[in-house]
C-alpha cells in the first residue's frame, strides 16, 4: 500500500508525461487565504489544477463545526469533475513542501474509496529536481459526475470522541506550543483534548523535507502509541487538515485503520462544557 501513496518528483514527472494521473496543487496560507491561488498562477507543476482548502476541500463554517468541516459530497464530486478526474484515475496532490495541506485531499480521496498519492517534498522537491514550472490557469473538460459514497467508518464525531475519552488515543498534529496552550493564534481557546498525545506533523519529515522511511515512521509511532491498536487511534489538529499528515504517515508505515476527527480542536471547543487540558 505505502509504495502507491507517495511518489518522488521523478516519478510524478513520468506519470504526467504518460498521462497517468491528475495533479492538484493544494497550497494554502492560514493567515492569507487568497495568497496561494496567486502563487499557483505564478508557477505550478505543468497541468496541475488548484484546490482551495476553503472552497473545494471544506464546507462553510457553522456554529457547531470547526474551521474546516468536510465538504459536502456533491460539492466535492463537482470539484473532481471540474478538473477532469474520473474513477480509477490516480490523483497526486502536493503543496509547498511538507504535504500538510495536500494530505487533506489525499485523505478525502481515500474517504471516497479512490486512489491518491502525495508528491514527496512537494513543489520544493519538484523545483530541486530541475523540473519546469508552468504559469497561468489550467482548465480541463469536465468529467461526468461520479457516484461515490463516503466511508463514515473512517471518521469519529465529537460526541463519539467525548464518550470515548480514556478508551481512544488522540494524536494531535499541532505544534508543541499550540498543543500545550502556551500559544494560540487561530482558535478562541488554548490547550488540547484531555489525554491527547502530541506529534507535530513535521515530525514525519526528515531534514531534507522528505518523508522519513516507513521503517523509521513505524518505530516512532510504536514508541508513541505503545500497544494501542490502530483502530483506537484518532488523529486531530486545529481543524482536521494537518491531522491527515499523521494519518498518512501511519499508512506509509504500514499501520492502517487509524481514524480522523474532522472537527478537531476548533470544533471541540465550541461547547464550553467539554473538558480541555493545557501543558505538555
Amino acid at each position: 500500500m505505502s509504495k502507491n501513496i507517495l511518489v518522488s518528483a521523478a516519478q510524478l514527472n513520468e506519470l504526467i508525461e504518460n498521462r497517468e494521473c491528475i495533479t492538484v496543487d493544494c497550497r494554502y496560507d492560514f493567515t492569507n487565504a487568497g495568497k496561494a491561488r496567486a502563487d499557483w498562477l505564478a508557477g505550478h507543476i505543468p497541468g496541475a489544477h488548484y484546490a482551495h482548502l476553503d472552497e473545494d476541500l471544506a464546507s462553510p463554517i457553522e456554529p457547531h463545526t470547526g474551521r474546516h468541516p468536510l465538504p459536502e459530497t456533491m460539492k466535492f464530486l463537482r470539484f473532481l469533475s471540474s478538473i477532469g478526474w474520473s474513477s480509477g484515475k490516480l490523483l497526486v496532490a502536493y503543496d509547498d513542501g511538507s504535504g500538510a495541506m495536500a494530505g487533506r485531499l489525499w485523505w478525502l480521496m481515500r474517504y471516497y474509496g479512490q486512489q491518491a498519492a502525495l508528491l514527496d517534498g512537494g513543489l520544493d522537491a519538484w523545483i530541486k529536481a530541475g523540473f519546469v514550472l508552468e504559469k497561468g490557469d489550467v482548465t480541463a473538460k469536465p468529467a461526468p459526475l461520479e457516484v461515490l459514497a463516503p466511508r463514515h467508518d473512517m471518521i469519529v464525531s465529537t460526541d463519539r470522541l467525548h464518550a470515548g475519552l480514556g478508551e481512544l488515543s488522540v494524536v494531535d498534529a499541532r505544534a508543541a506550543e499550540r498543543f500545550s496552550g502556551a500559544v494560540e493564534y487561530l482558535d478562541s481557546r488554548a490547550g488540547h483534548i484531555p489525554g491527547s498525545l502530541n506529534r507535530p506533523f513535521d515530525s514525519n519529515l526528515g531534514p531534507d523535507g522528505l518523508f522519513k522511511s516507513p521503517q523509521q515512521l513505524r518505530s516512532e509511532f510504536a514508541a508513541l502509541l505503545g500497544d494501542v491498536p490502530p483502530e483506537n487511534v484518532i488523529h486531530s489538529c486545529g481543524s482536521g487538515v494537518t491531522a491527515c499528515h499523521n494519518l498518512f504517515a501511519m499508512e506509509l508505515a504500514g499501520i492502517g485503520a487509524s481514524l480522523l476527527y474532522p472537527g478537531s480542536w476548533s470544533e471541540w471547543i465550541r461547547d464550553q462544557d467539554r473538558p480541555i487540558e493545557t501543558g505538555p
